[in-house]
């Protein structure tokens, strides 16, 4: 705990749910003099122990990437596609660290929701730890099977690091756009208000 200068205890905020699902955002720049650890990446897959599984198949597999190896999944992942003139990650912000998500059994929607589950569930880990990360579907499955010799289908890369970027979430109607994009250096989230969300009522 920090103590202020009169000698009283000032205890951090609680990491609710809130505030955690509110400080998870998909950052597409990080420090590049930050190395995750690999105790740290082990960490954040071992949330996988706890979630659940649907029939309980557990069919997912991690490879955790490391900064000595980050190099051969850079330049086979693409990141905000929804802003192709940027070319992000900026140069000297890429991501160190990855987690190559993996599957023991042919892709289904079942094994597409756990993987939902399981992704979420890792992030929100890695930001209670005081990181930051972001799920990367544009990626080439073969080249990084190929890289990292795989037995299983790879079927998501998650990037971990410390973030640098500021985001901010974008209250919006259900009739505008939910495109991302950029004033000055704030990556702007639209999301749709409360209301929206709720049907029936």
């Amino acid at each position: 705990m920090a103590r202020p200068a009169a000698g009283t205890p000032v205890r951090r905020p609680a990491a609710t749910l809130e505030r955690l699902l509110r400080k998870n955002r998909s950052h597409r720049g990080y420090d590049s003099g930050f190395v995750v650890r690999e105790d740290q990446l082990r960490r954040i897959i071992s949330v996988n122990r706890f979630v659940p599984s649907a029939c309980n198949r557990q069919a997912l597999r991690f490879r955790p990437v490391l900064s000595d190896e980050a190099h051969k999944v850079l330049p086979h992942i693409r990141l905000g596609g929804a802003l192709p003139q940027l070319h992000l990650p900026l140069p000297g912000t890429e991501p160190n660290a990855f987690i190559i998500v993996c599957s023991t059994v042919p892709e289904d929607r079942y094994l597409d929701i756990d993987l939902g589950i399981s992704v979420q569930s890792m992030l929100l880990q890695a930001v209670e730890i005081g990181l930051n990360g972001i799920c990367i579907g544009a990626f080439d499955r073969e080249r990084i099977r190929q890289a990292f010799a795989l037995e299983y289908e790879p079927l998501l890369v998650v990037a971990v690091g410390r973030g640098i970027e500021k985001i901010e979430l974008v209250e919006i109607g259900e009739g505008q756009s939910r495109d991302y994009y950029r004033r000055g250096d704030t990556h702007c989230v639209p999301k749709l208000r409360e209301e929206d969300w709720i049907i029936g009522r």
